[in-house]
């Protein structure tokens, strides 16, 4: 389970990501009680866990039974084995229940973001002994209250009211008369990427998680999911970037740690510009015959690379938000290959009118200007054609493989549309000046 708490804004340490257990240990220890509180509640799940192994048994049990359930089970998962039983011990029987029903789930689920405690209600109560029993919910168990669930005598739920609704609703009404029945619920095994995507769908504050027979076990609150879509977009954008994801934040990730996180991929994108050289070496005899035309290959492999960053990009992002499925692929490419085209007709028309201006100005491309032009225009639109369609299908290959559609990050699409690009420019150029230069 890692659902972090969100990190806050302004602590009483602002340089605590770069201290060592220790210090962050007797640096706490010297807070206010109530000071101490809210920081330790506003640490991720990592930070609770890493302070609570540093901190004498007595001190550590007094913060462990601090947290709601939730929190608790987060803090505990993130916990080392040895520590973990400690800590369950430090909570009294029913909330060891909770914490250890919370730790079965899967840390990705909804079951595993959930917050076990809610208010519920049952469709008789009048609304006067409903809001009496909201008021000792509150004061006992509830931590998050936007909405009662309402209940039947087998636990499965039936209907949803808003606080504020119960507040409004006339007294003699009862609970099944004012309430709502369509609920928006999610299964207790559901991803979390799905449920923040219904949370933002249907404009909601809180989910209900329920379980196979339509009971609800639990609630998961947008706060909550806030934490998980932070963290899965943190894990896009590195891997966008060429490296593994982070475990840790920057200033806590070991050097040697942080060397291997983006030396595999660093690596890999070596090997595979290599093959660049490569292609360039099979037309050194073109290039021999045509100097001039190394002159551009920066310029038209850097386009090509470019256009793919922008398609997969793009894809990759509305993929994360349910906008784009496995089954669009098609749309996909349509769309791609047409601004693909319309976007390498610009640059080409630009390249075109570049060099013969240079030209008519400087005479910098000799006789074989009108030649060289027409290779970089019609070179362009072929590589920029190429880049964008291969940007946008390649996060489609990963996930039909299994694997991450951010791995098609904008590195690895620049990478294979360099070694393309040089193939392309200089077949054009073979097609263009074998009658020329021969």
């Amino acid at each position: 389970m890692v659902k972090s708490r969100r990190e806050a804004t302004s602590t009483p340490q602002d340089d605590w990501p770069a201290l060592s257990p220790f210090e962050r240990a007797a640096q706490f220890r010297e807070l206010p009680h109530d000071k101490a509180e809210d920081f330790f509640r506003e640490l991720s799940s990592a930070d609770q866990a890493d302070l609570l192994a540093h901190l004498p048994p007595a001190e550590r049990r007094i913060w462990a039974r601090a947290l709601p359930l939730d929190d608790a089970a987060d803090c505990i998962q993130a916990s080392p084995g040895s520590l973990r039983e400690g800590l369950l011990g430090y909570l009294d029987e029913p909330a060891r229940r909770e914490v250890v029903a919370l730790l079965a789930y899967a840390e990705d689920e909804a079951g595993g973001l959930m917050d076990p405690g809610y208010a519920r209600m049952r469709p008789e109560m009048r609304i006067d002994e409903a809001i009496a029993y909201l008021r000792r919910q509150a004061a006992e168990r509830v931590g998050t209250l936007y909405y009662a669930y309402v209940l039947d005598a087998q636990r499965r739920l039936i209907g949803v009211i808003s606080v504020r609704e119960l507040l409004a609703a006339p007294a003699g009404k009862t609970v099944a008369e004012v309430m709502r029945t369509d609920v928006v619920r999610v299964s207790e095994h559901a991803d979390q990427e799905d449920v923040a995507r219904l949370l933002a769908r249907h404009d909601l504050v809180a989910i209900p998680v329920v379980d196979a027979e339509d009971r609800i076990v639990g609630i998961v609150a947008v706060d909550d999911i806030l934490d998980v879509v932070r963290e899965e977009a943190t894990e896009d954008i590195q891997r966008l970037g060429g490296t593994q994801p982070l475990a840790d934040p920057y200033l806590r990730t070991s050097l040697p740690l942080m060397i291997a996180r983006r030396g595999g991929w660093l690596g890999a994108l070596f090997i595979g510009e290599m093959l660049t050289a490569s292609a360039m070496g099979r037309y050194q005899d073109d290039i021999a015959r045509s100097v001039v035309l190394a002159l551009f290959v920066p310029l038209i492999i850097s386009s090509g690379g470019n256009s793919g960053s922008q398609a997969t990009t793009l894809v990759i992002r509305a993929m994360a938000l349910g906008e784009v499925r496995p089954r669009h692929w098609w749309k996909v490419l349509s769309r791609e290959t047409l601004c693909g085209l319309a976007l390498g007709l610009v640059l080409g028309g630009v390249g075109l009118a570049r060099i013969l201006a240079w030209q008519g100005v400087f005479g910098s491309y000799g006789d074989q200007a009108p030649q060289l032009a027409a290779i970089v225009a019609m070179s362009l639109v072929g590589i920029v054609l190429w880049g964008t369609v291969s940007g946008a299908m390649l996060p489609f290959a990963l996930r039909s493989a299994g694997m991450d559609p951010a791995s098609a990050s904008a590195p690895l699409v620049a990478t294979v549309v360099d070694v393309t690009g040089i193939v392309i420019y200089f077949t054009v150029a073979r097609a263009v000046l074998g009658g020329v230069a021969g």
